[in-house]
C-alpha cells in the first residue's frame, strides 16, 4: 500500500507520491513530481490491495490493460501527441507494470460541470472543436494498430492553458489485427449496440467503427448536456445486472426524434444533425470509414450556420 510521501523509481527516474487523484477497480493515479527537478506527474499504479483480493485470471488481465497502455504510449512518436496524454517515464513498482504521465488539469466531465454550474456551456463551435480534436486523437489510436474501446468523457483530459483534449487511458485498447469476438470491454454508458449486445457466444466484435459511436455520443452529450436515452438505458442495465443486462434490455432507438430535436435545437445546422447520425449509425458499416472522413463531416458542419430544415 502506497501513501503521499513515497518515491516510486521507474526507468527514467524517481517520482514522489503527492496526493490521490483517483482511480479504478485496479489502477490509483497520484499527483506526483519528480524527484530530480519537480516536474509534476500523475503515477498510475495498480491497485494491490485489489490485485491481491483477485483471482488469478483477473489479476491477469488487469496486469494485461495496464501493459497494453504502456506498449501503446511507448510506441507513439513525438508529432503523435498532440491529443494523447504523454508518457514521461514507466517501469515496474512492487512487481507490478507503473507509469508517469503528464499531469493534466481534470477530465472533461468536471470541467463541463464547472462550467454548467456557472451558466455557461460548451457552444456548437467548442463542441465540434473537441470532437475533432478526440477525432484526431483516434485516429492515432487506430494509426497504430489498436481499437479504443473506452471513449468517455473521464477519459479526456483538459489541458487549462489552452482549453484543448488529450485522450487518456489506454488498457481496454485492442490490437485492430484481430477481427475474432472478445470478452467485454468498455463503459456501457458510452458504448456501440455491437460492443454492448453480445453474440450468441456471449461475446462482442468491435472494430475502429466502435470508437466512432462513442464519438457520436460525445458530440451529443455536448451539446445537449445529456446523455442519449438509449446510453442511459444500457448503464442502468449493466448497473443492475452486469453482462447480462443486455439479454433483458428492451432498448430505445439510438436517435429519438425528440433528441434528434433537442440536438437540432443547439446545433443549428443541417450538416451538424448529419455528424451526428452517421456516427450514431445503428450498423457498423453505416458509420463513417475513417477519420477523415469524419473530419470532412465536423468541418461542413462548423461552416454550416442556416437553419435546420427538419429535426426529424
Amino acid at each position: 500500500m502506497v501513501e503521499a510521501g513515497d518515491i516510486i523509481t521507474l526507468t527514467a527516474g524517481a517520482w514522489r507520491l503527492q496526493a490521490p487523484l483517483g482511480g479504478s477497480s485496479y489502477g490509483q493515479v497520484w499527483r506526483a513530481e519528480s524527484v530530480l527537478d519537480g516536474t509534476p506527474a500523475a503515477v498510475k499504479l495498480v491497485n494491490r490491495a485489489q490485485m491481491d483480493l483477485a483471482l488469478p485470471p483477473q489479476r491477469s488481465i488487469w496486469r494485461a490493460c495496464f501493459e497494453a497502455e504502456i506498449a501503446f504510449l511507448r510506441g507513439l512518436q513525438p508529432w503523435d501527441q498532440r491529443h494523447i496524454v504523454r508518457l514521461l517515464d514507466s517501469g515496474e513498482h512492487d512487481g507490478q507494470p507503473a507509469l508517469a504521465l503528464e499531469l493534466l488539469d481534470g477530465d472533461l466531465a468536471t470541467h463541463l460541470a464547472a462550467l454548467r454550474s456557472r451558466g455557461a456551456g460548451s457552444g456548437l463551435d467548442q463542441a465540434l472543436a473537441w470532437t475533432a480534436q478526440v477525432n484526431t486523437a483516434l485516429a492515432k489510436v487506430h494509426q497504430y494498430g489498436w481499437r479504443y474501446l473506452d471513449l468517455k468523457p473521464a477519459n479526456l483530459l483538459v489541458d487549462a492553458s489552452t482549453g484543448a483534449l488529450k485522450l487518456a487511458d489506454f488498457g481496454t485498447n485492442r490490437p485492430l489485427q484481430d477481427s475474432a469476438a472478445h470478452t467485454y470491454a468498455g463503459t456501457a454508458a458510452w458504448q456501440a449496440p455491437e460492443q454492448f449486445f453480445p453474440d450468441d457466444a456471449g461475446r462482442y466484435r468491435t472494430d475502429a467503427r466502435s470508437d466512432y459511436f462513442a464519438l457520436g455520443a460525445l458530440l451529443y452529450w455536448l451539446v445537449t448536456g445529456i446523455p442519449l436515452r438509449y446510453c442511459a438505458a444500457c448503464a442502468d442495465a449493466y448497473r443492475t445486472h452486469g453482462t447480462a443486462g443486455a439479454a433483458a434490455l428492451r432498448a430505445p432507438a439510438i436517435l429519438a426524434p425528440d433528441e434528434a430535436a433537442l440536438f437540432a435545437g443547439h446545433a443549428r445546422a443541417d450538416d451538424a444533425l448529419a455528424l451526428l447520425r452517421a456516427l450514431l449509425a445503428p450498423r457498423p458499416e453505416a458509420r463513417p470509414r475513417h477519420a477523415l472522413e469524419i473530419s470532412r463531416l465536423i468541418a461542413r458542419a462548423a461552416a454550416g450556420d442556416y437553419p435546420l430544415r427538419s429535426a426529424a
